[in-house]
């Protein structure tokens, strides 16, 4: 098993977001979630990226693990969510929405991306990062 740093945890968020930018410079701007989602998946694969899709997160409330049906798109590497949105306007929803997703899985960094943009580089995706990066070592 790989050794989690900050800067392998780095590169491997350059390299999603390429994979993003890759589909969306094929398909444009103006189609589903599902469908970007579906071209991510291939794109991932072509790039030997391990991820989970549709990955199922669980709650824990007092000790018991409840029967919720929350999912993130894209858990990567077993260290990175990544949630897709095809939307004309980002909301803070969405970031609190990646954020809960980053702290159930216990991963220390997550993206945002949305296809319904110009340029994803520039305006198509947000980058976070948690505690538990901070506690992860540099190199």
């Amino acid at each position: 098993m790989r050794l989690i740093t900050q800067t392998y945890l780095d590169e491997l968020t350059y390299d999603v977001i390429g994979a993003a930018i890759e589909v969306h410079k094929t398909l444009g701007s103006g189609l589903l979630e599902s469908v970007y989602q579906k071209c991510l998946e291939e794109e991932l694969k072509y790039r030997n990226i391990n991820f989970q899709s549709e990955k199922s997160i669980s709650v824990i409330y007092r000790d018991k693990e409840l029967n919720v049906d929350f999912r993130c798109d894209f858990f990567i590497e077993n260290c990175l969510v990544v949630e897709l949105k095809s939307v004309n306007e980002m909301s803070s929803i969405f970031e609190a929405q990646l954020l809960t997703y980053m702290k159930l899985l216990k991963s220390p960094k997550g993206i945002l991306i949305n296809f319904n943009c110009f340029n994803i580089f520039k305006e198509g995706q947000k980058t976070f990062v948690n505690e538990y990066f901070k506690l992860l070592p540099k190199n």
